[in-house]
């Protein structure tokens, strides 16, 4: 482990994190707020931090895989633990435990909350809580290399090690250009919805907040009732663009290229589509009598089937009241989760795909033993590594899921409804699950020791497991 590279990786972090906490620190000097003083504080703080990280320079810049997931992880943890400190300072989260909750929540996408009571906050933190559903949705390493310039030929370890999904492609041949084309996307999308969300009449500060945790699939909310009380024309834009945002960013790349029908041509993006449309019908059938129109059933079903699969969060009613089969619906769709390459959170739609075609394709070769038979995907051969790895991933996904749920179960306050959805919503990066959990209530009632397993579970789940697990390897600490 080159230990000097680590520690300038994550100044680097550090500087930027700062930068973006004045962000929140000049929206409460325009409101007038005294908790825009601890984000002045902790920005400079952050970036003093970051710059004394960054003091000397390694000689040789030269890292691997090791180092890349080690930084990854770290950076992640880091900005958590410094991002939640205006909280504590300001007072409008107290506990340390609770503010590094709701940090890591917003920074992973996951917008599960532990607060009673979010319209009690001010408007610096209600902002910070979704800018970091922002920054968070892409990637903190791809904002920092999309902006930084950075001359070594390494960068794809960093990206790959953060970049959701089971592979990982660069869409030009230079790193910082492919950052860069991905927040230019990210970026664009963003001011889109902005600016219908006020032409649909959102007061602005609503409409900044609720864009960022709907571009980052986050979910925070900056109302009790999550968005339940916006008009239906503003939930209905929502709900388009988080379906947008858990869209592959690939096919928005080749969109605006030469080659357009390549967009059309993948086949994670089709099935994603799918499985969003057959989802609505089914939950809009179901929960028809429950509203007194067949069209504000289809409005709260596309909207929850497209919170729920993109891992946004945001709720327009109480779904937990819906019949089992809708709920049985959502909890599956939780798992799917949205594409690969996307700003949601999940297994992901093409790692789903993967495993269906590998099981049809082990129960063709037990019928035709003889028979040469391979996986396609996009029209190409997976290779037997990507779809082990994608297996193994699978395996350690369900012992840590089911590790995240035995532990919960040790807190006899809860049922085992609530432990499982809090770990499924949590492990996703969703937010809201069931029961105790449900999207009209929040975190807050569970055991410290059960908020901290989530944390490790909101980290794991939107750093792909593996960023994570390495820090607990002995041998990835000894020195090179």
């Amino acid at each position: 482990m080159h230990y000097h590279i680590v520690v300038y990786i994550l100044g680097m972090v550090l500087r930027v994190e700062g930068a973006l906490m004045l962000l929140p620190a000049i929206v409460g000097l325009m409101y007038g707020e005294h908790q825009a003083l601890s984000f002045f504080i902790m920005a400079a703080v952050t970036f003093a931090l970051g710059t004394v990280m960054m003091w000397k320079k390694p000689a040789k810049f030269v890292f691997y895989a090791r180092e890349a997931l080690v930084s990854v992880s770290l950076s992640w943890i880091l900005i958590s633990i410094m991002g939640a400190l205006p909280f504590v300072i300001n007072g409008d989260i107290p506990s340390f435990s609770n503010a590094l909750f709701e940090t890591i929540s917003g920074f992973t996408t996951t917008g599960a909350s532990i607060l009673d009571n979010v319209e009690g906050l001010s408007h610096a933190s209600l902002l910070w809580r979704s800018f970091t559903h922002w920054v968070g949705g892409m990637g903190v390493i791809v904002f920092m290399l999309a902006i930084v310039p950075m001359t070594s030929g390494y960068n794809a370890q960093l990206m790959r090690a953060e970049s959701p999904g089971p592979t990982f492609g660069k869409l030009v041949p230079k790193v910082r250009e492919s950052a860069k084309i991905l927040y230019t996307i990210y970026f664009g999308m963003t001011i889109v919805q902005i600016v219908l969300l006020l032409l649909a009449r959102m007061p602005i500060f609503d409409a900044f907040c609720l864009s960022f945790g709907t571009a980052g699939t986050g979910g925070f909310g900056i109302r009790n009732d999550s968005v339940g009380s916006y008009t239906m024309l503003q939930q209905g834009i929502i709900t388009v663009f988080m379906i947008l945002f858990g869209v592959n960013f690939n096919a928005y790349y080749y969109l605006t290229g030469r080659d357009k029908k390549q967009a059309f041509r993948m086949e994670e993006v089709r099935w994603y589509f799918i499985i969003i449309a057959v989802a609505i019908l089914l939950i809009t059938g179901n929960i028809a009598p429950m509203f007194d129109s067949v069209f504000k059933a289809f409005h709260h079903a596309a909207f929850q089937v497209g919170s729920i699969i993109t891992t946004t969060g945001y709720s327009t009613v109480d779904f937990d009241k819906w019949p089992e089969f809708s709920r049985g619906i959502l909890v599956l769709l939780m798992f799917i989760g949205a594409c690969a390459g996307s700003t949601g959170g999940g297994i992901k739609v093409s790692r789903v795909l993967v495993m269906v075609k590998a099981v049809a394709q082990q129960i063709r070769e037990y019928i035709h033993p003889h028979s040469v038979c391979c996986i396609e995907f996009d029209k190409k051969a997976v290779d037997k590594r990507t779809v082990k790895s994608i297996l193994v991933y699978l395996a350690v996904f369900i012992f840590i899921f089911v590790g995240s749920v035995f532990v919960l179960t040790i807190d006899p306050k809860w049922d085992l409804l609530t432990d499982f959805t809090a770990v499924a919503a949590t492990f996703n990066n969703i937010g809201p699950g069931l029961a105790g959990v449900g999207p009209m209530t929040n975190y807050n009632g569970l055991s410290l020791l059960s908020k901290y397993v989530l944390m490790f579970d909101m980290l794991a789940g939107r750093l792909e497991l593996y960023p994570m697990l390495v820090l607990f390897v002995p041998g990835i600490w000894k020195r090179r």
